[in-house]
């Protein structure tokens, strides 16, 4: 059954559909989010008001977070795919009208859910009206023509200090929902980014957005959330913008190694394809933003190994976070977030940092797969590996398994057999 949902913006939009949920995102009652009211001298550093396109996507993917976080997939015929129709108020009604089809086919992609959007026109609301009159009047304003995602994860760790031993200077963006472990390693990067290279903070956002009461856990659309920040703050700039999207290639790739990673639950956030069709809706908005990944074709530990300033790198990997759940320890007692060394971002972490050679110095929970749970997560590496190795899986056909590789076939290829290699040899080495 499709669920309904009607997204308000404005205090005078009485727009309703019968049997629908409401979702007002301008009173948070529903979804709270930080972009307006955290550190509002912060955000007046901007030079102009963000491109009313961009503004329009944020909320699309605000929305598309909440309705994604309603509803269970387990109540679903096939306990997994769900179907959702979005009534979404928009500022450039025309242009969203013409991408109605590129929108719903990309969530598709990205979140395995069937998607239809009925686009109105609105006005700019309160925040949004106020926020415009001050941007731009700071007595310090920010100027880039780079930004970067910054997770507080060890590939996004790796691409800003790539970038700043490269001289670039990005504006580098955050964002966090719900628990405190992504939050404090965000925060624990900044502030080691900002000593090391005598970086200026006011360069460094992060914001904050969760729906309340949300049930499903999967929440693969957030990704587009987070996207959707740093497209924002990039639209707001005089000039074009590369935005930098640090993963490795394999990752993105999204091969299920077993059983229990295939399928919507298995992230497709940088997938060539995701990011193409990103790209083409960025275009067709008029947007002057080219979004690039520089590791697709590195593995993680490639990425660690070629790091450009691997002491800085391996004095602080510690404070970097890749795991999948990293609050779970409060379960148990722990009172600070930690990696749990057995999921697959976990394993495939401490795979990557051996390839490297490098010392790790990481907190993790389960180093030897000694729990019931751990010691299945390690049967199903090793049997997917088996099967890796045994059916000798073709490289050209893994590669297009979760979406469409359009070119450089033979470079994801051998990208793919090299990550499967860097996993095996940690495995084997347990």
């Amino acid at each position: 059954m499709k669920k309904v949902f009607v997204c308000h913006l404005n205090d005078n939009d009485t727009f309703q559909v019968a049997g629908a949920e409401q979702i007002p995102l301008h009173t948070k009652e529903k979804c709270s989010y930080t972009l307006w009211t955290n550190r509002k001298r912060h955000l007046n550093m901007i030079p102009n008001f963000f491109a009313l396109e961009a503004v329009d996507l944020l909320y699309i993917s605000l929305m598309v977070f909440s309705a994604d976080r309603r509803i269970l997939r387990r109540s679903q015929p096939d306990a997994w795919t769900r179907s959702f129709s979005i009534y979404m108020p928009v500022l450039c009604f025309e242009k969203w009208n013409a991408n109605k089809e590129l929108l719903e086919s990309m969530l598709h992609f990205l979140t395995g859910d069937y998607w239809q959007f009925n686009f109105r026109e609105r006005q700019l609301n309160e925040y949004e009206t106020l926020r415009s009159n001050l941007m731009g009047k700071s007595k310090q304003t920010l100027a880039a023509s780079d930004f970067c995602m910054l997770s507080g994860g060890l590939d996004s760790f790796i691409g800003a200090t790539d970038l700043l031993t490269n001289g670039k200077k990005p504006i580098f963006v955050g964002n966090y929902n719900g628990g405190k472990g992504v939050s404090v390693y965000q925060n624990k990067v900044i502030n080691l980014l900002s000593d090391h290279f005598g970086y200026d903070v006011n360069r460094f956002f992060q914001f904050y957005a969760s729906p309340k009461k949300g049930k499903e856990d999967t929440t693969r659309s957030r990704s587009l959330m987070f996207f959707s920040h740093a497209i924002l703050l990039a639209s707001g700039m005089v000039n074009p913008v590369t935005l930098y999207v640090p993963e490795n290639g394999v990752i993105s790739l999204n091969i299920p190694l077993t059983i229990h990673r295939s399928g919507s639950l298995s992230t497709r956030t940088t997938h060539p394809y995701f990011m193409s069709m990103l790209q083409q809706l960025l275009n067709n908005l008029e947007l002057p933003i080219t979004i690039i990944n520089p590791y697709q074709f590195k593995t993680k530990g490639e990425m660690v190994r070629d790091c450009l300033d691997r002491t800085f790198l391996e004095n602080n990997i510690q404070w970097t976070m890749s795991c999948s759940h990293p609050d779970l320890g409060r379960y148990s007692g722990e009172t600070e977030p930690s990696h749990c060394g057995c999921c697959l971002p976990c394993t495939i972490r401490r795979a990557a940092i051996k390839f490297a050679g490098i010392n790790d110095a990481s907190t993790y929970r389960d180093i030897n797969y000694s729990t019931p749970e751990h010691r299945i997560n390690l049967k199903s590496y090793r049997l997917g590996l088996k099967y890796y190795h045994e059916h000798q899986v073709s490289p050209l056909m893994a590669i297009q398994l979760s979406g469409r590789i359009a070119e450089r076939h033979q470079d994801f290829a051998d990208l793919y057999v090299r990550g499967m290699e860097e996993l095996a040899n940690f495995i084997e080495s347990l």
